[in-house]
């Protein structure tokens, strides 16, 4: 009888000591889990806020960029207009927004993703032809001919091309989204180079051309 009791007790107390370990150790495994959870969620969390700073400081970017562009445009623009009511141009406030778009093309260029990079590159060699045209107005030998092509230039392709900057801008930050904008982006762009190319052309024969002798 005493043995039976023995066992019985000896049974009662392994159970009592499995079972304490049970819950400890479900305990500790149950520690870990929540642990992790936690681990990830604070990992997640510092991800999401990664990401907010960076589209933060990719809006402010683009933001300025866009502002540039369009002042440096609207700059040479008055220019034009300047000369074609025969007023006197200041030239410091064409060159104050040649030197801020110029500022701001640099900053951007190793932060801009390779096709809106690929847009901004190509407007920017559309703004210093636009640059050389109003430089090039006083000694033009047909002054009427070259202020109307100037107005077309900064009206038409220019405008464009600064037009489809700020789409492109919007488009990669998400803002706006157009379904057919990598079709319609690639047409644009080739206008825009092709016109500038053609305009390039013309200046330079202009420059190459002899002055008449009076």
């Amino acid at each position: 009888m005493g043995d039976l009791v023995d066992v019985t007790t000896l049974a009662a107390t392994l159970i009592g000591v499995g079972g304490t370990l049970g819950g400890t150790l479900g305990g500790a495994v149950l520690s870990q889990r929540v642990t992790r959870e936690q681990n990830r969620r604070a990992d997640r969390e510092r991800a999401e806020d990664r990401h907010d700073r960076t589209q933060e400081t990719r809006r402010d970017l683009y933001a300025r960029l866009n502002t540039a562009a369009r002042a440096y445009r609207a700059a040479a623009r008055d220019a034009v207009w300047a000369a074609e009511r025969g007023e006197s141009v200041e030239p410091i406030i064409l060159d104050t927004a040649k030197e801020a778009w110029s500022e701001q093309y640099s900053l951007a260029q190793m932060a801009l993703p390779k096709d809106v990079h690929q847009i901004v590159a190509t407007l920017n060699l559309a703004l210093g032809v636009g640059y050389s045209v109003v430089k090039q107005l006083p000694g033009s030998p047909d002054p009427d001919d070259s202020r109307r092509r100037a107005k077309n230039w900064f009206s038409g392709p220019l405008s464009d091309g600064v037009y489809l900057l700020e789409v492109a801008l919007r488009h990669d930050l998400g803002v706006e989204v157009e379904p057919d904008f990598e079709h319609t982006r690639t047409r644009m762009l080739a206008a825009l180079d092709n016109d500038r190319r053609s305009l390039e052309r013309l200046l330079a024969s202009e420059r190459a051309r002899p002055i008449r002798s009076i």
